[in-house]
């Protein structure tokens, strides 16, 4: 059963896909407002999932500089929709562990 995600576990961290990318540019406005900053670069460099009662995304964005931003995103269940930025931790660095927060 190796690889295989656990409910309430998160997995291991990814490299970056064009989905994570697209989710993660879907939620800019509120991750910037929530970290109080405007944006020019917003990269995405890796991710974790984990699976609730839909998914929370954590991800590693390089938005500039040294500077990277962690964001986590609920995505709900397909039959009842909805997206929503629930956390931000600003003034990250690349080689800060993605953690649960």
């Amino acid at each position: 059963m190796s690889g295989q995600i656990l409910c309430g576990g998160t997995s291991n961290e990814k490299s970056a896909t064009p989905e994570i990318q697209q989710l993660a540019d879907s939620m800019k406005p509120k991750i910037e407002e929530a970290a109080e900053k405007k944006f020019d670069v917003f990269v995405v460099k890796s991710f974790k999932t984990q699976i609730v009662s839909g998914t929370n995304y954590f991800i590693k964005i390089h938005v500039g500089g040294d500077d990277y931003v962690h964001a986590k995103i609920f995505k709900d269940l397909p039959c009842r929709g909805g997206t929503e930025v629930t956390g931000v931790k600003a003034n990250k660095l690349h080689n800060d562990e993605l953690d649960y927060f």
